[in-house]
């Protein structure tokens, strides 16, 4: 399934003008994901626990073999890393791979929530270059390539006009001191350490969101931070990281220096993070 793990052709660098010519492709595949993840039955639907005691459901798995077969045929020469075959990751570190959470917010999506979405990320040299999040049940897809911007468009699933026309989108600046900012955060996965940080910063408008829609939030201007000081996954960063840098934002780690991807850690594991708007505000408190 998809691409194979440890192929000694697979690039050591992608230019901007191929990365901007899989856009169309993977947001088609995202797209095609998320039909498959809404045509599963909430009510009906079998849910496990995997190892690490998240869930998993059918509708994880349609949406992944979508995307390991969409990517197969679309770029086979580039490596893949999702969430549901972590046991197929690419060896060592390759310089260009997929990054793909192919349902981030299962929990959202078990409690019949909307806020869940497929992301797919392009990763070249340990930096996210290329990042698609769609939100199928809420029908919008948002796209960023770093140097090119962001957009958002409307995903007319059940029309035959498929995917509307972009809409750009950019990040806002920093609110004044006094004036209140809002902080996107976790209503599935909230932790004592970003309340702390978000408390060291008065002001806070606390927005409860789920999934890589706080990414989003923050990329189209509607947020200012995203702050998760607790571990998450790389798959549920990256799509993300690059939608709020190509929108002119920032994701750093706490102390404001740079995230890497595909650098071996244990468990693919991102110890913490914070998304900024503003990257002029990008530094702790």
């Amino acid at each position: 399934m998809g691409t194979p793990t440890n192929r000694t052709d697979s690039p050591s660098a992608i230019d901007p003008a191929a990365a901007a010519r899989l856009m169309a492709p993977l947001t088609e595949l995202v797209a095609r994901a998320g039909s498959a993840i809404l045509a599963v039955d909430r009510t009906r639907m079998r849910v496990e626990g995997k190892a690490d005691g998240s869930p998993v459901t059918e509708a994880d798995l349609a949406a992944d073999r979508i995307i390991a077969d969409g990517l197969a045929r679309l770029a086979p020469e580039i490596p893949t890393l999702s969430e549901e075959r972590v046991a197929a990751a690419p060896a060592g570190s390759p310089p260009v791979f997929f990054l793909i959470d192919p349902l981030d917010g299962t929990k959202e999506f078990v409690a019949g929530r909307d806020e869940f979405t497929v992301n797919i990320a392009l990763v070249a040299n340990g930096t996210p270059l290329l990042g698609i999040v769609g939100a199928p049940a809420l029908g919008l897809i948002w796209r960023g390539l770093v140097g090119q911007g962001t957009d958002r468009r409307a995903e007319r699933l059940s029309t035959r006009d498929g995917i509307g026309a972009a809409e750009p989108i950019r990040t806002r600046s920093f609110p004044r001191a006094g004036q209140p900012w809002v902080a996107a955060v976790s209503r599935s996965h909230g932790d004592a350490a970003t309340n702390a940080f978000i408390d060291n910063r008065p002001g806070a408008v606390r927005q409860m969101l789920g999934s890589a829609v706080k990414f989003a939030r923050i990329a189209e201007g509607a947020a200012d931070i995203y702050p998760r000081l607790g571990p998450t996954s790389e798959w549920d960063v990256a799509a993300g990281h690059a939608l709020v840098t190509a929108a002119g934002g920032r994701v750093t780690d706490p102390a404001g220096g740079e995230i890497h991807y595909g650098g071996g850690r244990p468990g693919f594991i991102i110890p913490a993070f914070i998304a900024w708007g503003d990257p002029t505000a990008a530094c702790p408190p």
